[in-house]
């Protein structure tokens, strides 16, 4: 089955939809339940390899007391909406597929009322089908239950023929760890390219210093890739990346003040990392006022939050060093979705090796260091050694041993 022909199965029909509201574009992050990573669908009927290519990656997300097909964040054009804008940040959306089973029909009505379930948490949801399987009833039900419904045809356009209205929800752990992906803080693609906590404090001096940012940061040898240590500066909330222009956020002007305060001016900070050009050295200890600067820094970023949390939970099981599996495995049971966006890497082949149909960990694959997402296991775990909350750095995937791998704070309550 292939995204541009043939029957509309359910996989075809999801594949057009995602490509329809969830483009590659900032800001926008979605995925696809696990139960369509498999290679065959109903009948044993196979997905073709570009279908799921497509609905990369995968997660079993549930928002509303189920799993839908498709769950993402993104700001949605007004033609797909009742409403043109809801507060200042994008929607949870999620969506229900259906397409034709084997005998030839299309449950569209039980599409409609799984999707109206989701919006216990989500804020819009849609039932996605082949448009000519869509009846007025349909659309009346849906319409009282202010779902949308998006008809797809053969050719992959995908129209709205009911829209809905965008709704306020509570927030759980699962809608936030899609929304933390599409944030410019989220680990979906590349987040952390470089493993020294220097390197991303250096940039908003540079950037309120006299002179152009780059030239700053390559003479007092912070940092040669620079676009790297912005994008670094973003995850980590010290600039607010746009087309346009880069500015300082609260905390990156906050980096700012502690230069001056410490060096009299922002070029004179800049001078003093110079010393620790190139060093190995733990940070905290080779620069104890920085590197507790550092610390508070990575600490503020959310994902840190959360590991520091759970080794402490561990350590109190009586685990006080637990090797990456051990820690995968125990953070995806009681946070799942955000689990495997931050250490398992997107890509279809890697989700379906590491999760099953209904989202459970496949604990072997765990030993393979090459599943690892880089910017987790390998940057930020280097920046969190720099900063004195662990133990161990990290390592290359391709280097890593994981069941050697070791997630440890160095002070432990």
């Amino acid at each position: 089955m292939s995204v541009s022909g043939g029957s509309l199965s359910e996989p075809a029909v999801l594949a057009h939809t995602k490509r329809r509201l969830f483009p590659e574009e900032e800001g926008t992050y979605a995925v696809v339940d696990t139960q369509f990573a498999s290679e065959r669908w109903l009948a044993d009927e196979p997905i073709d390899r570009s279908v799921r290519e497509t609905l990369a990656p995968f997660n079993h997300v549930e928002i509303g007391g189920g799993y839908p097909d498709l769950v993402g964040v993104r700001t949605l054009e007004s033609e797909l909406l009742a409403v043109e804008r809801f507060g200042e940040e994008p929607p949870l959306i999620a969506v229900e597929a259906k397409g034709y089973t084997t005998d030839g029909s299309v449950d569209t009505r039980r599409g409609i009322v799984q999707a109206h379930d989701r919006l216990h948490e989500a804020n819009a949801a849609y039932l996605a089908a082949p448009a000519v399987a869509v009846s007025e009833t349909d659309r009346t039900l849906a319409r009282e239950l202010n779902v949308g419904v998006l008809g797809v045809d053969s050719a992959g356009t995908v129209d709205p023929l009911e829209t809905p209205r965008v709704v306020g929800n509570r927030t759980t752990s699962e809608a936030n760890a899609i929304r933390f992906q599409a944030s410019a803080q989220g680990v979906a693609d590349q987040s952390f390219s470089l493993n020294h906590p220097k390197n991303y404090l250096g940039y908003p001096l540079a950037h309120y210093a006299d002179g152009e940012t780059e030239t700053l940061l390559s003479t007092h040898r912070v940092v040669s890739a620079t676009d790297a240590a912005r994008q670094g500066a973003e995850f980590l909330d010290l600039v607010s990346v746009r087309p346009d222009r880069v500015t300082l956020t609260a905390l990156g002007r906050e980096v700012v003040r502690f230069g001056v305060r410490r060096h009299g001016s922002a070029e004179a900070a800049l001078e003093a990392f110079e010393d620790w050009y190139r060093s190995s050295q733990r940070f905290i200890d080779t620069a104890p006022a920085w590197g507790q600067l550092a610390r508070r820094v990575v600490f503020a970023y959310p994902a840190t939050q959360l590991i520091v949390t759970e080794l402490e939970n561990l350590h109190a099981d009586g685990n006080p060093a637990p090797s990456l599996p051990t820690l995968v495995e125990y953070l995806h049971v009681l946070h799942p979705t955000f689990t495997v966006e931050l250490f398992v890497r997107g890509d279809e082949a890697i989700r379906r090796r590491v999760l099953t149909q209904d989202g459970n960990l496949r604990p072997e694959a765990l030993e393979d260091g090459s599943i690892y997402h880089s910017p987790t296991v390998f940057q930020l775990k280097a920046m969190l050694y720099h900063a004195g909350v662990l133990s161990e750095r990290g390592a290359e995937p391709s280097r890593l041993e994981p069941a050697e791998d070791v997630w440890a704070l160095r002070e432990r309550l």
